[in-house]
């Protein structure tokens, strides 16, 4: 699963006529050129001006919109949340198998691996980027309950997503391959916690 939260070429120069017409006001751009700069950069190495300069806008504009770099951090995030779980609905409709389902995850990870890495930075040092992971999280506990009235527990969907995402990350990240082993038994695994997740699936 690949959720889009910002567009892949770098913005110059002011918006367009055409931008506008398209209905793409500055906030927006903004939190696209955003989302673009900490996929590729992460937060660390992204800075206001930047986002500001890849949007088309002077510098100042940035904060016009937001107060800073942090708060459009979690924009993105939230952002990039919300497209996740409506590309993951789709993919659910559509029947996709589990195991698809869980080469769509590594590969998520591998795309937005900066990105990923600059939130678990942020979550374990300031209070805002935890709080907003947290909502996220429930968010994805609520979407899950939606899919699947037969699991309703909690504490075992955060569990199983933990522990899905744990294992995305380590696949993506080549754990398994710097250990000499395929990773077949933990694509496996990650299946098996998408089958409990998944509409139909029994809560054991």
């Amino acid at each position: 699963m690949n959720a889009e939260i910002a567009p892949p070429r770098r913005r110059t120069g002011r918006p367009s006529k055409q931008d506008a017409a398209l209905g793409q006001d500055a906030k927006t751009m903004l939190l696209q050129a955003a989302g673009a700069e900490f996929v590729e950069f992460g937060y660390e190495h992204t800075t206001s001006n930047k986002i500001a300069q890849r949007a088309g806008f002077a510098p100042q504009t940035f904060y016009r919109w937001y107060k800073d770099k942090l708060e459009v951090f979690i924009q993105v995030f939230e952002a990039w949340t919300d497209a996740e779980l409506t590309q993951l609905d789709g993919m659910l409709t559509e029947q996709a198998s589990s195991q698809n389902i869980a080469e769509a995850f590594v590969q998520n990870f591998r795309c937005f691996a900066l990105f990923k890495r600059s939130l678990q930075q942020l979550a374990a040092t300031t209070p805002e980027v935890k709080q907003a992971r947290a909502a996220c999280r429930l968010k994805q506990i609520q979407q899950v309950k939606r899919w699947n009235p037969s699991l309703q527990d909690s504490e075992l969907i955060a569990s199983l997503l933990i522990g899905a995402e744990t294992l995305c990350q380590a696949l993506a990240e080549g754990e398994f391959d710097d250990m000499g082993l395929n990773g077949r038994a933990a694509y496996k695994q990650l299946s098996e916690f998408i089958d409990r997740l998944r509409p139909g699936a029994v809560s054991a």
